[in-house]
């Protein structure tokens, strides 16, 4: 009986550690985004890029991690990933990126393989 508690333990734990690769991969730090400001300069060909996301599994490791990646890119306005949806909008400046640059980006994001983009759409911010 204690064995099986032991490996039922075990399981679950092993679940919690590989679910969300890259919530573990980096250490939390009190008020990143307040120490960590990026100025965001007005766009001079603004441009909004929406696409579909299939790989994440969870809304704070996954869609949170590639949300942050986004955003840092230079030439993004903000970025929003929807887990729910598993869909992401992004408005940048066409001078700086293209909309391949963003799918590049997404893709790269954790090991490389795990995520993957589709059914990109494109269009003039108003």
């Amino acid at each position: 009986m204690k064995f099986s508690k032991t490996i039922v333990g075990l399981a679950f734990s092993s679940v919690l550690f590989i679910g969300c690769k890259d919530a573990a991969s980096k250490p939390a730090v009190a008020n990143e985004e307040a120490s960590v400001k990026k100025e965001i300069a007005v766009a001079a060909k603004p441009e909004t890029a929406s696409f579909h996301i299939e790989g994440m599994t969870c809304a704070e490791g996954c869609a949170k991690t590639i949300e942050k990646k986004l955003s840092e890119m230079n030439g993004v306005q903000n970025a929003k990933v929807d887990f729910d949806k598993k869909e992401a909008t992004v408005n940048f400046d066409l001078d700086k990126l293209k909309a391949n640059d963003l799918v590049k980006a997404v893709e790269a994001t954790g090991d490389g393989q795990t995520y993957k983009v589709s059914d990109v759409k494109t269009g003039t911010k108003a």
